[in-house]
């Protein structure tokens, strides 16, 4: 996706006659530098690890959005019990004979939208508690994740990478010619301090 529209160059610091394979290639390492495809909404599938005891998971991709009509960033849910372990339950005997009985460890079950709390801006997302205290030991889930609109400080970072791409002596070739991997080979020297902070809030970090 690309970040600054035509009308949006000079707004930001550009030339109106900029070429935009320059800010196709600033977009591209705003994204790469973030670690996602895109900053705008889209649909993520994640499976993660439940340590004993915990009852939150927390996605990697922020902040949550639910797409109209669905009223939940949550596309679908499914947890797998945990094997049952003596001395983590208060009545310990009943779980495991009800475990047993039931087929429940090792299986999957499918979680509602409903069931699950999560919070927008954190991506925390508390999982339901069952009667009996079994656990999750992994979950996998849907959920859709991104930004719209696009915030100024996304818009500026791509424009200060434009200009600090134009300002690069090996990169000062024909606008015409100007070639993506080129561009993105000097990625690490074009994303200045200045344009590391303004992205900051949007690198996604996997929470383990």
């Amino acid at each position: 996706m690309n970040y600054l529209q035509p009308s949006e160059y000079e707004k930001y610091g550009l030339e109106a006659t900029t070429a935009a394979a320059w800010v196709i290639a600033a977009s591209a390492i705003v994204d790469s530098h973030c670690r996602r495809a895109t900053l705008a909404i889209v649909q993520y599938t994640e499976r993660m690890r439940i340590e004993t005891g915990q009852g939150a998971i927390r996605t990697t991709y922020l902040p949550l959005v639910a797409v109209a009509p669905a009223t939940s960033p949550i596309v679908s849910a499914r947890a797998r019990y945990s094997m049952p372990r003596r001395g983590e339950w208060l009545h310990e005997e009943m779980a495991w004979e009800a475990a047993a009985v039931f087929g429940l460890p090792g299986s999957w079950t499918d979680l509602g939208a409903a069931d699950l709390d999560a919070c927008l801006e954190t991506g925390e997302i508390r999982l339901p508690v069952n009667v009996l205290g079994w656990g999750f030991s992994e979950v996998e889930i849907v959920y859709t994740a991104g930004l719209d609109p696009i915030p100024d400080t996304v818009k500026v970072a791509c424009a200060q990478l434009v200009k600090n791409a134009q300002a690069t002596p090996a990169l000062n070739v024909k606008q015409g010619m100007l070639d993506r991997m080129h561009l993105m080979y000097f990625s690490d020297a074009l994303l200045d301090s200045t344009v590391r902070a303004l992205l900051v809030p949007y690198v996604a970090q996997k929470v383990g």
